[in-house]
């Protein structure tokens, strides 16, 4: 299965690099692009839900990966409002 790797900047200027175990993730995000954070939380559940399950649908089991990743993404989004923007500034 084709993994993804995307790059996003958070409200604050920090970039983070984050991990889908999918190409899905290029299906809800655009690099390049910026969402409010509300969006890009919505669009990553998404994504990354959708990964996990074509994984779970191939091998049996959930990615944890893709669990862990969505994890990380919620936990740092905690520090902004729904309002502010997070870019994608790639995926690869």
């Amino acid at each position: 299965m084709p993994e993804a790797r995307f790059t996003i900047q958070w409200p604050d200027g920090q970039t983070e690099d984050c991990y889908s175990p999918s190409t899905v993730i290029r299906d809800f995000l655009a690099a390049g692009t910026t969402y409010t954070l509300s969006d890009f939380l919505s669009q990553s559940r998404l994504a990354l839900e959708e990964a996990s399950t074509r994984v779970e649908a191939k091998f049996g089991y959930r990615c944890t990966s893709a669990d862990a990743q969505l994890e990380k993404i919620e936990n740092a989004a905690r520090a902004f409002s729904a309002a502010d923007n997070v870019t994608c500034l790639s995926i690869t």
